[in-house]
């Protein structure tokens, strides 16, 4: 099943058993995709739909630090179900351990020896954990990589 078909049914479903949460999370995604598809006037397909997904966990993820600093303990309950949400569309998430391998394979092919080389790793890297790993995250592990 294509993914804006699945959210149309998990749309549907949200609908069916008032769940508030998933209607409000899954709208907002649809309205996301909806946005770029009209801006770029094209058909956007499910790898483009996974990075739009994952542009969305990453604003739900920033979005909870803020609640948590201003100690809103009904905005973060509500981010963290809208978070766990999400993930279920994205694919199944690297461990660090998958990423420090992935991270040390593409300093060995690109020659990297220290942060200067930052720059070309990252463009290298990123292709191989796009939707999979979080940016921040695979930034961390290549800086301790490198130093």
């Amino acid at each position: 099943m294509a993914l804006k078909d699945q959210l149309q049914a998990d749309l549907k479903t949200a609908m069916k058993a008032k769940d508030k949460v998933k209607k409000s999370t899954v709208t907002m995604i649809r309205a996301a995709i909806l946005q770029v598809e009209k801006d770029q006037q094209v058909e956007l397909g499910d790898d483009q739909i996974l990075e739009i997904i994952a542009k969305q966990l990453k604003q739900r993820r920033d979005g909870l630090a803020e609640f948590e600093k201003a100690q809103r303990d009904d905005l973060i309950q509500q981010a963290q179900e809208e978070i766990t949400i999400i993930e279920g569309y994205l694919p199944t998430q690297l461990t660090i351990d998958e990423i420090k391998v992935i991270v040390t394979e593409t300093i060995q092919e690109t020659g990297a020896v220290d942060l200067k080389d930052m720059g070309k790793i990252m463009s290298a890297l990123m292709p191989k954990v796009k939707g999979r790993a979080d940016g921040k995250l695979v930034n961390q592990v290549v800086r301790e990589s490198l130093t």
